[in-house]
């Protein structure tokens, strides 16, 4: 009946509760693919305003974060990010004027990456 008993030693349960907690912050820093958190450069006529203060507009994935983007960046472009914003671009619909008929634009995310005084990226 000692199998099935209730009360366990203090030595097992120290050994269940450190070999649970070691696997999972290694699984954590291995599973990020930093190559696909950036899409593209977005190159508009605000972001290239922007760029002249040191802040560059990119495309990122859908499920990226704010530190995904800083990592993503120190690793492609090899500068360090000041700061990043996130801003979600809904999808929506409107009518077309012309022909009276629905036109869709998709949705995306894009991030705003603010870098030092001396550091810059060359997009082009």
């Amino acid at each position: 009946m000692a199998l099935f008993s209730r009360n366990k030693t203090q030595k097992e349960t120290k050994e269940t509760t450190a070999s649970s907690k070691a696997p999972a912050k290694a699984a954590v820093a291995t599973d990020r693919n930093l190559s696909s958190v950036i899409i593209k450069p977005r190159i508009s006529e605000k972001a290239v305003t922007l760029s002249g203060g040191n802040v560059y507009t990119f495309i990122v994935a859908k499920e990226a974060t704010k530190y995904d983007v800083r990592d993503a960046i120190k690793a492609i472009y090899s500068v360090t990010p000041v700061k990043v914003n996130i801003v979600n671009k809904r999808p929506r619909k409107e009518l077309s004027r012309m022909r009276g008929r629905v036109s869709s634009q998709k949705g995306y995310k894009k991030a705003y990456v603010y870098l030092k005084k001396g550091d810059s990226i060359s997009l082009v």
